[in-house]
């Protein structure tokens, strides 16, 4: 992602409906894992920190974050240390130390995903978990793909495929940010169409439309919790397991 987007990015995720929705909707999905006591958790590639404090809620919490500028403002967030590291070979923790590994629209950012995730493995506890989010739909590849750096877009079959290859046990993988979705493809449609530039990254709406988006998004938490997903959305969704 480019340097000046992380600044950007922290001064919205508080409260922007996206951000705000997608913490509900993966502390939701958290609970539901049921994790051991004082489960010990990492997230990987945390940005400016927006995820910290929800994460630790369910657990002892560490972070590592290659980009500089955005480590040293995940670090104002008081959370935890955030360490630096990136995927697949700069990791600054000890292998199988984890119950729960989180990388929340991290993987696309990688180009040797295949490769990062054998790593990740290798950081879970036997039984341990990784908790993955990915934006979904090649097709749905914009403006803002470039903007943040991706090198792809995903489907479910996709990220099952790549973690088993990997290593991983698949429990579920599916899609959420569903609701919107038939907004989010006439939207990136219509860009396209047109030859419109989208922003890559946006301060939230007026209050009571980013109130009203807030809630339609984080509604999902219940249906992804209980069921893993949708069978179609914006994002991917998965949990992978490491065999015991």
């Amino acid at each position: 992602m480019r340097p000046e987007l992380f600044v950007e990015m922290a001064a919205v995720q508080r409260r922007h409906w996206w951000y705000a929705g997608r913490r509900e909707i993966l502390s939701k999905r958290i609970q539901k894992m049921k994790l051991p006591a004082a489960a010990s958790i990492l997230e990987i590639g945390c940005g400016t920190g927006g995820n910290l404090h929800m994460l630790a809620q369910h657990g002892a919490l560490s972070a590592m974050e290659y980009d500089e500028k955005a480590r040293a403002l995940a670090n104002t967030q008081g959370a935890c240390e955030v360490r630096a590291g990136g995927l697949p070979h700069d990791v600054p923790f000890a292998e199988a130390s984890f119950d729960l590994v989180c990388m929340l629209d991290v993987l696309e950012h990688i180009e040797h995903d295949g490769e990062a995730l054998a790593r990740v493995l290798a950081l879970a506890r036997p039984g341990g978990r990784l908790l993955i989010t990915v934006p979904a739909y090649q097709w749905l590849w914009s403006e803002h793909d470039v903007e943040h750096q991706h090198f792809r877009r995903y489907t479910a079959s996709a990220i099952q495929a790549k973690a088993l290859a990997a290593g991983w046990r698949v429990e579920q993988a599916a899609y959420f940010n569903t609701l919107l979705f038939p907004v989010v493809v006439v939207a990136r449609l219509m860009a396209k169409l047109l030859g419109l530039k989208q922003a890559g990254s946006a301060s939230p709406p007026a209050a009571s439309v980013n109130t009203l988006l807030r809630a339609l998004f984080s509604a999902e938490r219940h249906v992804v919790a209980a069921r893993g997903g949708f069978p179609f959305g914006v994002s991917v969704v998965a949990v992978l397991r490491r065999p015991p």
